[in-house]
């Protein structure tokens, strides 16, 4: 099987699904933007052939070239796949350009444009939050109006929770509205109250062959504003759980009525007090911030390879045996600057190094990262224990006793 891949060596763990689709058989094409002597070796090995391009964000010359370059080559792809949601429209127009299998273009604006996504779900009786397409501060105050405060205000094709603010009044939009004054079109929906969980799914043909349940603590919107807390993403040993069930049963509905078939799927929902399912939103691509490490962690599973069988058999081609509650902690560093020290990291592995797999912290020297920018912040620590409680008891520590300094 020839498949085309874009973006290979871009964001981080591209690479590695590049590198699943050769384990299981394909011929890797892969088309981006960076020099090749920048791709992770791995991955360059994996390919058959890579093709720098000036720019994938100007899609008509994009593709303009990939398929003179096609044709050039003799090649006709059977795939084309792009698990970063920025350039899937591309993706969808490049199956279109070179006669591949996969989402076209009506299929994938639901997954990226959060207003459409929204009224589909909505015709299927899913239960999403009231929302609106706004352009513009008057548009944004009067479906505010309509829907009743509080509210929440994010980019129509935002990922991740980028831009996105919640608003407890009328008076209150007026702080938010300079915040997202760059952003051509928002999305203003009902602020929904409660625990906040993904449904994660690997698909081949319409039918979910791994699905996976991850617990936000504390829910993304705290993450995102307070700099003192160390967020965690744990994928959960037992998503088959009757308190998960109302999600899970969504998840379901929202890929059918979404006409979802094959690749990988993020999709965030809120389980309210009265145990009420509410959808969030979804893309047709894996979680980010290590989600699919986690996941791998959870379950002793490659996740990567997993993919790409799928998309290349229609198999997962690997046992799901769930051991474990995986929890990734993202670390902030105190203070401005370069990281000056790490402390507590000894005493976190002397307590409970079994249940650590993983510690990838910025080192003393490294200029700390902007943490408004990315969740993955000045680094991570991965634990995992089958007890979700003695779990989430050694991510905490993790978050109380690992202190990084910047100065």
């Amino acid at each position: 099987m020839d498949v085309l891949f874009l973006s290979p060596g871009f964001p981080d763990e591209m690479p590695r699904f590049a590198a699943g689709l050769a384990e299981v058989g394909a011929r890797v094409y892969g088309v981006g933007e960076q020099p090749p002597g920048t791709i992770p070796e791995h991955c360059r090995r994996a390919m058959t052939a890579y093709l720098q391009v000036p720019s994938l964000w100007d899609e008509d010359a994009a593709i303009d070239l990939i398929a003179t370059e096609a044709r050039a080559a003799g090649l006709r792809f059977d795939r084309v796949e792009c698990l970063w949601e920025p350039l899937m429209i591309l993706a969808a127009k490049l199956r279109a350009a070179l006669g591949a299998e996969g989402m076209t273009v009506e299929e994938t604006v639901p997954f990226r444009d959060k207003e459409a996504m929204k009224q589909v779900l909505d015709a299927a009786g899913i239960r999403t939050p009231r929302h609106a397409r706004c352009r513009g501060e008057h548009e944004v105050r009067a479906a505010a109006e309509r829907i009743g405060f509080p509210i929440i205000v994010k980019p129509i094709a935002g990922a991740g929770s980028a831009d996105t603010h919640k608003v407890a009044d009328a008076a209150d939009i007026e702080r938010v509205l300079p915040l997202v004054a760059h952003v051509p079109e928002m999305q203003v929906e009902e602020f929904v109250d409660g625990a906040e969980y993904t449904f994660d799914t690997v698909c081949a043909d319409g039918e979910i062959l791994f699905h996976n349940v991850s617990w936000y603590r504390p829910r993304p919107l705290i993450q995102r504003t307070d700099e003192r807390c160390s967020p965690q993403t744990i994928s959960l040993r037992e998503p088959g759980v009757d308190l998960l069930a109302p999600g899970r049963a969504m998840g379901a509905a929202v890929l059918s009525a979404l006409g979802f078939r094959t690749g990988f799927t993020h999709m965030e929902w809120f389980l309210t007090d009265a145990g009420e399912a509410v959808f969030g939103e979804i893309g047709a691509r894996p979680p980010g911030a290590r989600s699919v490490e986690i996941m791998n962690v959870a379950a002793d599973l490659d996740l990567y390879r997993g993919w790409a069988g799928a998309v290349c058999h229609g198999r997962l081609g690997q046992a799901i045996e769930r051991r474990y509650n995986a929890a990734i902690v993202f670390k902030r560093a105190l203070g401005e600057g370069r990281i000056t020290r790490i402390d507590g990291l000894e005493g976190l592995l002397a307590r409970h190094g079994e249940c650590i797999t993983s510690v990838d912290l910025l080192p003393p020297g490294a200029h700390r990262r902007n943490w408004k920018q990315t969740l993955m912040s000045d680094g991570h620590v991965i634990v995992r224990h089958p007890d979700l409680a003695t779990c989430v008891e050694i991510a905490d520590r993790v978050g109380t006793d690992l202190r990084m300094h910047a100065a």
